[in-house]
């Protein structure tokens, strides 16, 4: 029976991911909404179970994100995005403690907590989101990088804020951030150390099936959260940096493991939406809940979120139409819940009050924000809305000519549309064997288009592999000019 309501619940996830692809909204809201449906005939209210749980489903949700992390991207932008996990992070929360205190209400302890859990943003909202949204690619990164680093500090100050709420903290400020500062600088480096060892050992070990390798890294991956905890460093800025490293090696099998990665990280997402719909308990919801989420999400939205970007962007003179995009951006989704059962785990009498708000505020927040995306890109300015969403390329080897066998699908908004089989400028004994259009395939000549849509299957040496897909990609970006020299050299 068990597995049969599990596979129950899978099949309806992913329905509810077609659904929400359709309608414009986040897969995440309907995953909440299917736990919460599913509560009602299953009951479920272990909370401690539920944070421990959470915390692995989001190891996973950030491991995923580091492997299809592109580092050339990230490397730009890590001073601001580290900025923002951090600084930032503590701008929102004292913003929402004054809210909290003076306009709901609240004790100054509890005012804390609540601004410590809202504060960061979501990995896996950013990471399914932000990618199917066509904006630059250095915006699209210091968004990614963020959510993906500030999980870690935001686990040490809710922990903390809990401990002032019962009473319980021997510590002051100061010493709580330096702690989290020490914490998170150590993750970022033992992240980094793992992710370096375990590239070089994969690439040196021949695993006796394909199929190993993703496994591997995963591996590693998970090796680097265990670690930190084990040293007492921050465990999730380990293994996203881990992912990272990994992510951006020449990894074999490396498009594998990144589907791989991909599909985990979806279990980790259904799971972990379904299973903290299930703790939530509408009958709870009183009006007052509901109003005060809703607040909360406004203030948020149009203050809290607003200043900690000025606060750390205007440092790196970004342009205020940047800056604005980046504040709308900030998507919260589970991370907040799963904060939230760090207090309901813990013996805080107004625990439940807190976990329901910060159910109700995601929820107002993610549905107001996420499908607002595209068009509040277009209104600022920061696109037009035909910047390239990146082409998928899959590899195979083919062992006994030495080459590979790619398949490359084009995008809505790529600038591979219009660009002739001649214009793509390939290497040596490089060939586009065949087009798939709207089903249908045909082999091209040199003068015929690519349109969007398009699935090409290319057959390349294996020495020229890399070559082909940063020349694939770089005219995905900028159009048959970009980088223009003669690749037949």
């Amino acid at each position: 029976m068990v597995l049969l309501a599990g596979a129950a619940v899978l099949l309806a996830a992913l329905g509810a991911a077609r659904l929400s692809s359709y309608l414009g909204l986040p897969s995440l809201l309907l995953f909440l909404f299917l736990g919460v449906g599913v509560g009602l005939w299953v009951e479920f209210d272990n909370a401690s179970l539920a944070h421990d749980l959470g915390f692995a489903a989001l190891v996973l949700i950030l491991a995923e994100g580091g492997f299809t992390t592109k580092w050339r991207e990230m490397r730009s932008v890590l001073s601001l995005a580290g900025l923002l996990a951090t600084v930032g992070i503590c701008v929102s929360i004292g913003a929402m403690t004054l809210f909290g205190h003076f306009v709901l209400g609240l004790d100054l302890a509890t005012a804390l907590l609540l601004g410590a859990i809202t504060a960061p943003t979501d990995s896996a909202a950013v990471f399914s989101v932000l990618r199917r949204v066509p904006i630059p690619g250095r915006i699209r990164a210091v968004l990614e990088a963020e959510s993906g680093l500030n999980d870690a500090p935001v686990v040490l100050l809710v922990t903390a804020a809990t401990a002032w709420a019962l009473g319980e903290s021997n510590e002051g400020p100061g010493e709580i951030l330096l702690m989290v500062g020490v914490e998170l600088v150590g993750g970022v480096i033992l992240g980094a150390a793992i992710g370096w060892l375990g590239a070089k050992l994969l690439k040196q070990i021949a695993l006796p099936a394909s199929g190993l390798y993703p496994l591997g890294a995963m591996g590693w991956a998970l090796l680097a959260h265990g670690a930190g905890a084990s040293l007492h460093v921050s465990g999730f800025a380990a293994v996203y940096i881990c992912a990272v490293v990994l992510g951006n090696s020449d990894l074999p099998h490396r498009n594998a493991t990144k589907s791989f990665a991909e599909g985990i990280g979806w279990v980790a997402q259904i799971g972990l939406f379904v299973m903290l719909g299930l703790l939530a308990h509408p009958e709870r919801f009183s009006s007052t809940v509901v109003v005060t989420g809703v607040l909360a999400g406004l203030f948020l939205t149009l203050i809290a979120r607003p200043l900690s970007v000025l606060t750390t962007a205007t440092w790196f003179r970004m342009p205020w139409r940047e800056q604005a995009f980046l504040s709308w951006a900030g998507l919260r989704g589970a991370v907040p819940i799963i904060m939230a059962t760090v207090p309901l785990a813990s013996p805080l009498p107004q625990a439940k009050d807190i976990f329901d708000l910060v159910f109700v505020f995601v929820v107002v927040y993610t549905t107001l924000q996420a499908p607002t995306l595209g068009w509040a890109a277009r209104k600022l300015g920061v696109t037009t809305g035909d910047d390239a969403v990146d082409i998928e390329v899959e590899v195979a080897p083919l062992d006994k000519i030495q080459a590979d066998f790619m398949q490359i699908k084009v995008p809505s908004g790529s600038h591979l549309h219009g660009v002739t089989i001649f214009e793509l400028r390939l290497p040596p004994s490089t060939v586009v064997s065949l087009i798939i259009r709207d089903g249908k395939p045909f082999a091209p000549g040199a003068r015929d288009v690519v349109r969007s849509g398009d699935e090409l299957l290319v057959v390349v040496p294996s020495r020229f592999r890399d070559r082909v897909e940063a020349r694939f990609k770089q005219v995905s970006r900028g159009g048959r000019l970009s980088r223009w020299r003669d690749n037949r050299r």
